[in-house]
């Protein structure tokens, strides 16, 4: 019975990190325009979910880790308390995010709550070296990482665009301008019409497009291949890297061997992305930085880059840091970025661990009552 509980817990937690985590490796798919919402949910979900159930089989460094071995005492870990405790803080805290439509770092919230239930368990035999090794420096170092990557890959990859001819074509915008609103006096009704505007421009101010080829292929069609793989390498290297932190915690109850349990904690991942991801979407997509094809892409190379090799060598960075360092990088180098909202998602950030910590700690004391 209690077996149960936990996994229920831990499926909690998987639907809350489906819900604000799914989406960011497509961000940049629907910030530049490149697909619409529904397109690029459909290819995070599908690509996540497929590196979810191959993480059963890869992921063993992380799996261990996010457990909790190491931080506490053994005889300790066999307590469900202290399982259903991270669980519970780290899932209550990413949902309340969701809900609020800021981006945080489900292994962020899993770390804070790793600490607090830890803290409270072990007391002095609570174990800060590995926390700060294993966990604080890779979260800390990888947003940072990201964000100095993007940019100095975006002035690369414009230096040899220019170098190569290719452009970004000029264009005519028409637009539809409202006219001003008249009232008659036999009916009181209102005649309202439309008058067409035209403007030229750049094309960031219309449909953005690539002039010229490269290796015999349209440019921007080449562009957008290699932007809509990037993004599936994101999603892909996001499950795989994030499915075996949540199911870590099934490790203490001994429910790790079961096939049903992993499967479920994929499919779950995929259902909260699927019903709760747009608030979190939008933040990502339109409000940190505005954001043509070519510099979305760049800011998802990036990040495929640094999840996809954290995940080879078992290092639990945050797809959300480094996705938001990233396209923070862009926002530099464009010059377009939101710094109000950088700051809400920064500050969102550094009440993250704190309110796990808080949260797994009172959980902590209601479940030693309970179970």
């Amino acid at each position: 019975m209690t077996s149960v509980v936990i996994l229920l817990i831990v499926l909690f937690l998987a639907f809350s990190n489906g819900a604000n985590d799914n989406f960011k490796g497509v961000a940049t798919l629907f910030g530049s325009g490149t697909v619409n919402y529904k397109k690029a949910l459909t290819w995070a979900t599908v690509t996540t979910f497929s590196g979810a159930i191959l993480s059963i089989f890869l992921a063993e460094k992380l799996l261990k880790n996010f457990s909790g071995k190491g931080l506490i005492p053994d005889d300790l870990l066999t307590n469900p308390s202290f399982a259903g405790a991270v669980a519970l803080g780290a899932a209550c805290t990413v949902f309340l995010a969701t809900k609020i439509g800021m981006p945080i770092s489900t292994t962020h919230a899993l770390t804070g709550a790793l600490a607090g239930s830890g803290i409270l368990a072990a007391g002095s035999n609570f174990n800060f070296i590995k926390l700060s090794e294993k966990f604080f420096i890779p979260l800390i170092v990888s947003p940072v990482l990201a964000l100095v990557i993007a940019l100095l890959s975006y002035l690369v990859f414009t230096f040899f665009r220019k170098k190569l001819k290719i452009d970004r074509k000029s264009c005519v915008c028409a637009t539809r301008k409202p006219k001003i609103a008249l009232q008659t006096k036999s009916n009181n009704s209102v005649n309202a019409g439309t008058n067409i505007q035209l403007k030229a421009g750049h094309s960031d101010d219309c449909d953005a497009s690539y002039s010229g080829k490269m290796f015999g292929f349209s440019a921007q069609w080449l562009l957008n291949t290699l932007h809509y793989i990037s993004a599936g390498v994101v999603s892909f290297s996001r499950g795989l890297n994030d499915t075996p932190k949540i199911a870590g915690i099934l490790l203490l109850v001994g429910t790790i061997d079961s096939g049903f349990s992993l499967s479920s904690i994929a499919i779950v991942m995929a259902v909260g992305g699927v019903i709760s991801a747009k608030k979190v979407a939008h933040t990502m997509s339109n409000k940190i930085t505005s954001m043509n094809d070519g510099q979305g892409f760049t800011a998802n190379l990036a990040t495929a880059l640094l999840v996809s090799t954290a995940s080879i060598h078992g290092l639990p960075v945050s797809t959300t840091h480094v996705s938001v360092g990233s396209i923070l990088g862009i926002g530099i180098a464009n010059k377009k970025g939101n710094w109000k909202v950088i700051r809400e998602v920064l500050l969102s950030w550094l009440l993250t661990l704190p309110i796990a910590a808080i949260s797994a700690a009172l959980f902590y004391l209601l479940l030693n009552q309970i179970l």
